[in-house]
């Protein structure tokens, strides 16, 4: 008996043992990569990264999740139900590209005018479509949205951008997006998963470092870890923008495009000051970066 109150009390004092930092990223995409790399040759931290698929909305729902990666316009969707969600670090920014049909005389921005895009829905590829056709005085109701898939490996499946291009099922696609890691203020608010927060994101600066200046030494992992080729992940590279920390005028972007994804949820948009508190550099301020 004595020795299982010890026991007992030996647990209070340490408390329960940490089953690791934990990671909810979509693993299809080579925004994903970093995240692996830094968990697998850099990090640091008082317990093991566990990462798993999934995204921001499932730190919003999970308590047990203590970072996310995706997109941010899931980061706005999922801000708008939970207030208590931080950006605290921008991995990469994807060139925005809209591929059209030549065959279909479509050679300037204006020629999309009456024709089928696709794209993915809900998603910054979405909203980027939108905006970016706005440019050309081309409205929504002006042009046809199909959604469709995206394909990391020849040959594209039925459902994939590429193959509804190629079948002459759409006429332009658009892709993709800026992504971000996200975690809570709670999470931020422990202490200890904090300081393992902070080395996951040194560990991810790091790669990032190695992406950014010497990105042949990651090319085959690269596309192993999405199940692609590394010859196309070496031709999509430039694409890429490998950041870290925003630039200032991230606010300005995410308050606009907030307005459009309030439009397309039906509900109100998110109170600039909101977002001003979703951006948050405080783990960026205190590595000095």
């Amino acid at each position: 008996m004595k020795t299982a109150l010890l026991l007992t009390g030996i647990v209070a004092l340490l408390g329960t043992p940490s089953s690791g930092l934990k990671v909810s990223t979509s693993l299809d995409w080579i925004e994903y990569t970093p995240q692996r790399y830094a968990a697998d040759n850099f990090y640091k931290g008082s317990s093991p990264v566990q990462i798993s698929s999934g995204g921001v909305a499932t730190i919003a729902r999970d308590n047990s999740v203590d970072l996310a990666a995706n997109a941010e316009t899931q980061g706005l969707k999922q801000l708008s139900g939970r207030r208590s969600l931080r950006l605290i670090y921008m991995v990469c920014e994807a060139q925005y590209r809209i591929v059209a049909n030549k065959a279909k005389g479509i050679n300037a921005l204006e020629d999309l005018k009456g024709k089928r895009i696709g794209t993915i829905p809900g998603t910054s590829a979405g909203y980027f479509v939108n905006k970016f056709l706005k440019t050309a005085g081309i409205q929504p109701g002006q042009y046809t949205v199909a959604s469709g898939n995206a394909c990391m490996k020849a040959p594209c499946g039925q459902g994939t951008l590429p193959q509804m291009l190629q079948a002459g099922q759409i006429d332009a696609f658009g892709l993709w997006e800026m992504y971000a890691l996200y975690t809570t203020a709670e999470k931020l608010a422990d202490a200890r998963i904090r300081a393992d927060i902070v080395e996951f994101v040194r560990a991810l600066n790091q790669t990032l470092d190695v992406y950014n200046n010497d990105p042949k030494k990651v090319f085959a992992r690269v596309a192993e870890l999405v199940r692609s080729d590394a010859d196309v992940v070496e031709a999509v590279w430039p694409e890429h923008l490998w950041t870290g920390r925003w630039a200032p005028d991230l606010i300005d972007f995410l308050v606009e495009e907030d307005a459009y994804l309030a439009q397309e949820d039906r509900r109100q948009p998110i109170p600039r000051a909101d977002i001003e508190k979703f951006l948050d550099t405080s783990i960026l301020d205190e590595l000095g970066l």
